[in-house]
């Protein structure tokens, strides 16, 4: 993950001195696709008294931006859902799926090479729902949290990029069964994503 994330930075720092051009223009609307792995930090907080562990899953992510300035746009971002399997030592094993939406501000570099780095922060709420513990009823409350994202697009057409990027979301939930509050998980997932992207 470190690795990733260094890459990501170094390649954008080098796009961003290669010289001036226009990255994207205002009233410009774009629309992407692709393939998201949702990857929960190390260590998801204490639920029924023992430590959980919330496994990664990969879904499919969209996003919609339009450009309210030169190199300044607001994204939506959606998915279809993540689903995570929920270890319990010594208790058991659980299930939840999740929807992340999350609305960013975004900035995107200028310079004269098809790679375009850009910046963003934004907030996201995490739904959960289908919790699965046998016949347990267990919830998972839903998330408010920041968002930061930073990533890069490859030019392959005069309307299309190729997009890697890393995201980052505060995610922490409190966690009930059959009614009685058990602890609280704390995911801060990083997003790991690649997608196609359209100007329109």
């Amino acid at each position: 993950m470190k690795i990733t994330i260094k890459t990501l930075l170094l390649t954008s720092a080098l796009a961003f001195v290669t010289g001036p051009a226009l990255a994207q223009s205002q009233g410009d609307l774009t629309f992407g696709i692709g393939i998201g792995s949702v990857n929960p930090k190390s260590g998801n907080g204490t639920v029924a008294g023992v430590e959980a562990d919330i496994a990664s899953d990969e879904a499919i992510t969209l996003t919609l931006e339009y450009f309210i300035r030169d190199n300044i746009g607001i994204e939506l971002l959606a998915a279809t859902p993540f689903e995570h399997d929920i270890s319990l030592p010594g208790v058991g094993n659980a299930s939840t799926k999740h929807l992340p939406p999350t609305l960013s501000v975004n900035y995107h570099f200028t310079n004269a090479s098809p790679w375009k780095p850009y910046v963003g922060i934004g907030v996201n709420y995490t739904t959960f729902f289908e919790e699965d513990f046998g016949a347990a009823n267990l919830e998972l409350d839903d998330s408010f949290g920041l968002s930061a994202q930073v990533g890069v697009d490859y030019k392959v057409s005069e309307s299309g990029w190729i997009r890697a990027n890393v995201r980052w979301f505060d995610i922490d939930t409190d966690v009930s069964l059959n009614g009685a509050d058990i602890g609280e998980a704390e995911i801060d997932p990083f997003l790991f994503g690649v997608a196609y992207v359209h100007k329109f």
